[in-house]
C-alpha cells in the first residue's frame, strides 16, 4: 500500500494522522488533531455524555443532556417538546441554535474533508517524487497561494453568522407555523412544510391581496426607477447645454432634494399633502383651482401617483449629478462630427448621448430598480401603506410587498406568512436583476 492510501486512511479516523505519521508533517498533523479534540471536547463539555457513560444519568434525553451539536440538531428537527414559560422549550431559540450548529458542523466537516484530501495528495507526492515537504515549507507555499482568502477569512466568518444565518432563519420560518397563535415559550412552533405557500396562493383573501400588492410593487419599482432616471438625464442634458447660464447655481438648487434626509422630506410632504388641513390643499382652494380639498394621500389612485411624484422629486438629483459627470467626459469630437454630417439635436442625443450614458449607468439603473422593490421608506413615511382597503388581508392600497411584510411582522405577528413573501420577494428581485444584468452591455464586457 502506497503512502497516499496509508496517509488517507489514518486521517479518516485520526485527523492529521496521515500527515503526522506518514508524511512527516508533525506540526500540521498536530494542529489537525487538536481541531478534532476541540470538536469532540465541545460536545462532551457542553453535554452530560461522560456522566451518562458513568451511569450517573439513568434517563438520558437529548433535550436535557445533549451537548452543543446533538442538542442543536435535536432542536432544529423538533423545535421543542415542552411548552411553557417555565422550564419549557423556546422554539425560535432552538431554531437559531440549530442553524448555528449546522454552520459550525459544516466548518468542521470542511476541515475534515480537507484533512483527508491533503493527506492523500501529500502522500501521493511522496510516492511519485519521493519528496517530503515540511510543515514550514507547506505553510509558506499555502500562505503565498491563498493569501487573499486567508486575509478575508475573518470577514467571511462574520458574514456567515451575521448575514447568512438570519437569512436561513427567515427562510426556515416560512416552513413553520410561527405566528401570534404559536408564540414561544407559551406555545411551541411546528414544521408545516409548504402549507404557508399553499395558503398564500389558494386562500382567496391571501392570494387576492398578494397579487394586488405584487402588481403595485412592480408598477412602483418601474415608475420610481425610470422616472428618476430620465428626469435626472433631462436635467443633466440641460445643464450640459451651452445655452444654459449660471449652471453652478442651478445645479446647487436641483441637488437640494437629494441633500435633505429622505425621512425629513417624506414627513414634510405628508403634512403638506394632508387632505384635511394640508397647506397645499388650502392654497389651491384660495386660488380658485378647486372648490374642495384634494385627498392626495387618502384616495387609492391619487395616493399612488403622489408617492411616485414625491419619489421623483427626491430621487432624480442623484442621476442628474452622475449623468452630468458622464456627459462631461464624452469626446466632444463625436458631436462635432455628427453636426458636420448634418445630424440634428434629436439624432445626436439618440445615437450618441443616450447609448453612451446608458452603457455607463446601466448597472446602477438595475441596482436602483432592485432597490426600489424594497423602497420601504417612501411608502411607510408618506402613507403608511394606506388608505385601508377592506378587501385586502392586513394591507393598504399603497402597500408594496416590503411594507406589507413589515405590517405582518411588527403589527400582527404573522411571521410565517411574512417569511413566505420574503422568499418570493427575494426570488423576484434576483430573477429581474439577473435578467437585466445579463442584458447590460457594461457587464457583457467584464
Amino acid at each position: 500500500m502506497g503512502k497516499s492510501k496509508k496517509a488517507m486512511l489514518l486521517s479518516v479516523f485520526l485527523w492529521g494522522g496521515g500527515q503526522f505519521f506518514v508524511c512527516r508533517q508533525k506540526v500540521k498533523g498536530l494542529i489537525l488533531f487538536l481541531i478534532q479534540i476541540l470538536f469532540i471536547g465541545i460536545e462532551l463539555r457542553t453535554g452530560y455524555w461522560i456522566e451518562y457513560f458513568c451511569g450517573l444519568v439513568p434517563k438520558f434525553s437529548l433535550r436535557l443532556h445533549g451537548g452543543f451539536f446533538t442538542k442543536g440538531i435535536w432542536g432544529l428537527i423538533t423545535l421543542g417538546e415542552k411548552a411553557g414559560a417555565r422550564n419549557g422549550d423556546h422554539s425560535t431559540i432552538l431554531l437559531v441554535g440549530g442553524i448555528i450548529t449546522v454552520l459550525v458542523l459544516l466548518l468542521f466537516l470542511m476541515i475534515y474533508i480537507w484533512n483527508i484530501k491533503d493527506a492523500y495528495q501529500t502522500g501521493k507526492k511522496i510516492d511519485s517524487e519521493g519528496i517530503y515537504v515540511s510543515t514550514k515549507e507547506y505553510l509558506k507555499t499555502t500562505y503565498t497561494k491563498f493569501f487573499p482568502f486567508i486575509i478575508l477569512s475573518p470577514i467571511i466568518l462574520l458574514i456567515l453568522f451575521i448575514i447568512v444565518m438570519p437569512i436561513i432563519f427567515s427562510i426556515l420560518t416560512a416552513f413553520t407555523n410561527y405566528n401570534k397563535n404559536h408564540l414561544p415559550p407559551a406555545a411551541l412552533v411546528d414544521w408545516v412544510g409548504f402549507n404557508n405557500f399553499i395558503k398564500l396562493f389558494k386562500v382567496p383573501i391571501w392570494s387576492n391581496t398578494f397579487l394586488s400588492v405584487l402588481l403595485w410593487t412592480l408598477i412602483w419599482a418601474v415608475c420610481s426607477t425610470f422616472s428618476t432616471y430620465f428626469m435626472g438625464m433631462l436635467q443633466a442634458v440641460l445643464l450640459n447645454s451651452k445655452f444654459v447660464k449660471h449652471k453652478s447655481l442651478y445645479r446647487s438648487i436641483m441637488i437640494l432634494p437629494w441633500a435633505i434626509p429622505q425621512m425629513i422630506s417624506l414627513l414634510v410632504f405628508k403634512n403638506l399633502l394632508n387632505g384635511q388641513f394640508g397647506p397645499l390643499g388650502q392654497l389651491l382652494i384660495k386660488l380658485g383651482l378647486t372648490d374642495q380639498r384634494i385627498p392626495f394621500l387618502t384616495d387609492p389612485l391619487l395616493a399612488k401617483i403622489t408617492i411616485i411624484l414625491v419619489n421623483l422629486w427626491m430621487g432624480f438629483p442623484m442621476f442628474m449629478i452622475m449623468i452630468q459627470g458622464i456627459l462631461s467626459n464624452i469626446d466632444k469630437g463625436l458631436y462635432e462630427a455628427a453636426e458636420i454630417d448634418g445630424a440634428g439635436s434629436y439624432h445626436i442625443f439618440r445615437k450618441i448621448t443616450l447609448p453612451l450614458v446608458f452603457k455607463a449607468t446601466g448597472p446602477l439603473l438595475v441596482m436602483n430598480f432592485a432597490g426600489n422593490f424594497n423602497g420601504f421608506g417612501a411608502i411607510y413615511f408618506l402613507t403608511e401603506g394606506g388608505p385601508v382597503n377592506p378587501n385586502y388581508q392586513l394591507a393598504g392600497d399603497t402597500d408594496i410587498l416590503i411594507s406589507w411584510i413589515y405590517k405582518l411582522t411588527l403589527n400582527h405577528q404573522i411571521y410565517d406568512m411574512a417569511a413566505v413573501m420574503c422568499i418570493i420577494l427575494f426570488i423576484l428581485i434576483a430573477v429581474v436583476s439577473y435578467w437585466n444584468f445579463k442584458r447590460t452591455n457594461a457587464f457583457k464586457e467584464v
